[in-house]
């Protein structure tokens, strides 16, 4: 191996450095300042391994591959009163809508405890999240909504206003987010809609379109990648469809696959680490007590994970890199239930019992985390 010194590199004619061949590296006592700007800046068609700062994320991040898209470089480990921290956000229980948010620490076992209240009781609607922000969107409250509020997840008091989706949304529509963005797809507007739109989560205001699902649909389950989201399920129906969206662009969404079984009404929340995302439980029409994954950088149907311990639909989702939680949801309706269950990502198998949440709520609930494989 050579060795050069040189203050600054040039080719001959133009302003780009020479190409190094072979094996290269760079020393110095101070730093390497490499390529940056806007997420609109991103150059078209890299090489796999390119590597920028994006001023928008103000994070380094490189590009995986033409269908994966860029993925941000993050050093972070959740932590909070001793590990990642998941919310169950409004929704029914057994004398109505509900304005309630709870908690939870995902890496321990235990009961839920009040974290506060959305700013109006809402059931029907979902939730995305960063590692700071957690925000439920739509709903109805009686009538349906457009609305969006936040919490700040770690810590907790009554959310916040942040601003509307581009047309109110019901019907449980699909939730997804990285550490920049959030995207709402599907639910009812009051029609079964295919709209996508997104919000830039560090800012507060108002949705921006973002494209469409492959067809109109509610009861969407929700999840992905900081670069991949999934949108499954639904219906009317119900179906086994699964379209995916690359978060850090906009578009209309393409088919990823298929769910092993047909199903509306999963469980509400990105419940995916950043390698695999799970879908659970849900309606046939029949309730029932499935639970499948996919892999999520990849193409293909779900593959069966296992069973939740009872049959559930419309339960509240949440994740960590490691374990993914679901609560509440009911058996059949009007039958609702306040039980917490989990399994661990990395491996297969049947949901363990995680503890209760503080009240029966169901229909419409959401979940959302600051540790989900989005970020």
């Amino acid at each position: 191996m050579s060795e050069l010194n040189a203050s600054n590199l040039r080719k001959e004619h133009g302003n780009e450095g020479p190409d190094l061949v072979g094996l290269t590296e760079l020393t110095s006592p101070y730093f390497m300042v490499p390529p940056s700007g806007s997420t609109g800046d991103r150059p078209q068609n890299p090489e796999k391994g390119t590597l920028r700062f994006n001023t928008d994320s103000g994070s380094l991040e490189y590009f995986k591959g033409d269908t994966l898209g860029w993925e941000t470089i993050n050093r972070y480990s959740p932590n909070l009163n001793g590990g990642a921290r998941g919310l169950f956000m409004g929704g029914s229980n057994p004398s109505g809508a509900t304005n309630e948010i709870d908690y939870i620490t995902i890496p321990t076992l235990g009961d839920a405890v009040d974290f506060g209240d959305l700013t109006a009781a809402r059931k029907q609607g979902a939730a995305y999240s960063s590692r700071i922000r957690g925000l439920y969107f739509g709903g109805v409250t009686p009538s349906a909504v457009d609305t969006i509020d936040y919490v700040t997840i770690s810590s907790t008091g009554n959310a916040t206003d942040f601003g509307n989706l581009t047309t109110v949304r019901l019907g449980n529509p699909g939730g997804i987010a990285n550490s920049i963005r959030g995207l709402s797809g599907g639910g009812e507007d009051p029609s079964n809609t295919d709209i996508i739109d997104y919000i830039t989560i560090a800012q507060t205001g108002n949705a921006v379109d973002f494209g469409n699902l492959t067809a109109v649909k509610q009861g969407v389950g929700g999840g992905g990648s900081s670069t991949r989201g999934l949108f499954g399920g639904g219906h009317p129906g119900p179906k086994n469809t699964i379209d995916y969206v690359t978060i850090p662009t906009t578009g209309n969404a393409a088919d990823f696959g298929d769910l092993s079984q047909a199903r509306r009404n999963m469980g509400t929340g990105q419940t995916s680490n950043s390698v695999r995302h799970i879908f659970y439980a849900g309606n046939t029409p029949t309730v029932v007590n499935t639970i499948d994954y996919v892999t999520i950088a990849t193409l293909g149907n779900a593959v069966d994970f296992g069973d939740s311990s009872g049959v559930v639909e419309q339960a509240s989702g949440m994740a960590s890199p490691t374990r993914a939680v679901w609560g509440g949801g009911n058996e059949s309706d009007p039958t609702m239930i306040n039980t917490i269950s989990y399994v661990e990502i990395a491996t297969t198998g049947n949901t363990s019992d995680f503890g209760d949440i503080s009240s029966s709520i169901h229909s419409g609930a959401a979940g959302c985390s600051n540790a989900h494989g989005g970020l």
